[in-house]
């Protein structure tokens, strides 16, 4: 249940549950099979799988984290498909009827074959991790997708009645450090790894530039800074706990957790146990993404206290 994908958001002024009253609420929007004229549905499912008993919610109680899971499923219906068995039935009345069809007459016809030919469709399903660092009024989306990461953050404010969230933001920009942080090793919190990836990208029209493999701090590499390119996506790690690439909306992806946090997950006496294994990659995952993050903030200014509006809706 490593996370591989991190999207963060700040948690404002929000009452907080107890874990029974969370369990409870997160039970009354639990997955649900898909219906046949449904076209996607979301819902909570167990983040351990079906072998742990069906628990939704897994609580650190003297740490304040918590872990929850959105199933997300969707019909694969390709348009192309849709299109095809459209043009044949408008040939077919065209040609029985010798007339044009519509273009009302084609919206309806859309319309009729996909609800006929979505019950047929394949299933896709994505679960969706979130790690609530209840303590620093964190929520962390394990996926790579910001819309996804959106999609389970409605789905646990349907729950709770009321949440108020922003992306989490910080006094230094990313693009500016990760920048500073190529162009000056010096720059460089003690802590700080550069890894051999990079995304530039130019101020003006130029596009973008990657470097993958590559060492980072190579003549060639100031040149392009010198030319005004800036780090969009960087490559780096903070020692002994955690790798990632970098975004400039901060965006951590492709994690990779420190081999010493792998090794002591992999030696824990838990047996075929889901839920035990669960719980002990939580405990250490967790708290590597909680100092992870602290660190990041800090070395990134803080956070940003100006926020902007957050997004929020109520049940009631």
């Amino acid at each position: 249940m490593w996370f591989k994908h991190l999207h963060l958001y700040h948690i404002h002024d929000m009452k907080l549950l107890s874990p029974e009253q969370t369990a409870v609420a997160l039970s009354e929007h639990a997955a649900k099979p898909l219906g046949n004229a449904d076209a996607r549905r979301i819902g909570w499912t167990a983040p351990a799988g079906r072998l742990s008993g069906g628990q939704l919610l897994h609580t650190l109680k003297n740490d304040g984290h918590r872990l929850i899971s959105a199933l997300r499923q969707e019909r694969m219906l390709p348009a192309a498909v849709v299109a095809e068995e459209v043009a044949d039935q408008i040939a077919e009345i065209e040609a029985n009827e010798g007339r044009k069809v519509t273009r009302k007459e084609k919206t309806a016809l859309k319309e009729q074959v996909t609800e006929e030919l979505l019950p047929r469709a394949f299933v896709r399903s994505q679960k969706i991790d979130l790690w609530w660092d209840t303590e620093r009024q964190l929520i962390g989306v394990n996926t790579s997708s910001r819309s996804r990461a959106e999609d389970a953050l409605d789905l646990l404010r349907e729950t709770l009645g009321s949440l108020k969230v922003t992306p989490l933001s910080t006094q230094t920009l990313p693009i500016r450090a990760m920048t500073t942080w190529l162009g000056d090793p010096a720059s460089r919190p003690a802590d700080l790894q550069i890894g051999d990836s990079v995304v530039l990208k130019a101020k003006g029209d130029d596009g973008v530039l990657r470097g993958r493999q590559v060492d980072l701090d190579c003549d060639e590499m100031q040149q392009l800074l010198e030319s005004g390119r800036q780090a969009s996506q960087m490559a780096m790690a903070i020692e002994g706990q955690l790798s990632f690439i970098m975004h400039d909306d901060l965006a951590l992806k492709s994690l990779r957790f420190g081999d010493a946090l792998i090794e002591e997950a992999d030696h824990a006496d838990d047996g075929d146990d889901a839920l035990a294994r669960l719980e002990t990659d939580f405990v250490l995952m967790a708290g590597s993404l909680r100092d992870s993050v602290a660190r990041l903030i800090e070395w990134l200014g803080g956070e940003n206290q100006q926020e902007p509006a957050a997004k929020e809706a109520s049940n009631d």
